[in-house]
């Protein structure tokens, strides 16, 4: 005879994970039937100040491959570049750049070695 060979399930214990899809609890509405106006509000997203508004067209544009590379050259070199060779970057981007202050005028990547 040969011995007996438990189950894996005897020597570990048997978890059950919760459905993903599964049932869900019922929300009830208060006993009185109204709801507060305020629960059904979306809150609303945070206001972005000028110069991150600024910063985010700037990071927008930096990913943008229509107008060549950008890692080793400034924002500015980057659009003059571009216009030089008929890309027609934006002009928005341009007046952001002649900005002075120094973190417009480097690259997304600037932080990262070639």
């Amino acid at each position: 005879m040969t011995p007996k060979r438990g189950l894996i399930t005897d020597t570990f214990k048997v978890v059950k994970k919760a459905r993903r899809g599964g049932k869900r609890d019922k929300s009830h509405s208060p006993p009185g039937g109204t709801v507060c106006a305020c629960l059904n509000k979306e809150p609303e997203p945070p206001q972005l100040s000028l110069k991150e508004i600024e910063l985010q067209e700037l990071k927008v544009f930096d990913l943008d491959q229509r107008f060549g590379p950008c890692t080793g050259i400034s924002r500015l070199q980057r659009w003059e570049r571009a216009a030089l060779h008929g890309m027609n970057p934006p002009q928005e981007i341009k007046d952001i750049l002649l900005n002075t202050d120094p973190e417009y005028t480097q690259s997304l990547w600037r932080d990262y070695p070639l």
